[in-house]
C-alpha cells in the first residue's frame, strides 16, 4: 500500500483512514472510533504528526483502560508463529530459531503474568533477539505496570513512524 500524503489524511473516507492506522498501527477497532474524530478534526503535516496525536490520545488514557489495552494488546506477540500484518512478520523475521521462538513464547507467558491485560509491545529496529530477551526479562523485573503501558504506547508510535519511512514517507 501506498501512503497518501498526510495532509490528506483529515478529508479521507473513514475506511481509508482505517486502513493506514492498521497499516501502521496494527488492527483495532477500537483504535479507529478513538482517532477517527481526532484524525478529521486535526491538520496533520506528517505522518510523525499522526504518531505524536495516537501517542497523546492514548496517553491521556487510565493504564486500567479496556480501550488501552485492547489497542495495546493488538500487536502480536514476540515470535508468535502466526502474525498477521505483513509488516510485523517482516520486523520479526530475526527473531531466530525455534530454541529462540520457544524462550520468546515462555518470555511472553512470563510477561503477561506479570502485568495482566499487557502484551511486550518493542521496537525491534533491528536489534537481536538476545537483546530483545534481556530487555524483556529487565521490563518482567522492574517494570510498573504504568511503565509498562508507557513504554508500549512509545513503542508502537515509533513502530508506526518507522513503517511508514519503510513505506517511502519521508515526514
Amino acid at each position: 500500500m501506498t501512503l497518501p500524503p498526510a495532509p490528506s489524511l483529515q478529508s479521507l473516507p473513514d475506511s481509508q483512514i482505517e486502513q493506514i492506522l492498521s497499516l501502521l498501527f496494527e488492527p483495532s477497532p477500537v483504535l479507529h472510533q478513538l482517532l477517527l474524530p481526532k484524525i478529521q478534526s486535526t491538520e496533520l503535516s506528517s505522518y510523525k504528526d499522526l504518531s505524536a496525536l495516537v501517542k497523546e490520545t492514548l496517553s491521556s488514557l487510565p493504564s486500567t483502560s479496556s480501550d488501552l489495552l485492547s489497542i495495546l494488546s493488538a500487536h502480536p506477540r514476540l515470535g508468535a508463529k502466526k502474525v498477521d500484518s505483513t509488516q510485523s512478520q517482516s520486523e520479526q523475521s530475526s527473531l531466530g530459531t525455534e530454541t529462540e521462538r520457544e524462550q520468546l513464547r515462555e518470555l511472553n507467558e512470563e510477561y503477561e503474568a506479570t502485568f495482566p491485560g499487557l502484551r511486550y509491545v518493542v521496537f525491534v529496529n533491528g536489534r537481536s533477539r538476545e537483546v530483545i530477551m534481556e530487555d524483556m526479562r529487565r521490563r518482567i523485573k522492574e517494570g510498573t505496570f504504568e511503565g509498562e503501558c508507557t513504554a508500549a504506547i512509545e513503542a508502537m508510535c515509533n513502530i508506526a513512524v518507522d513503517r511508514a519511512e519503510k513505506l517511502g514517507v519521508k515526514e
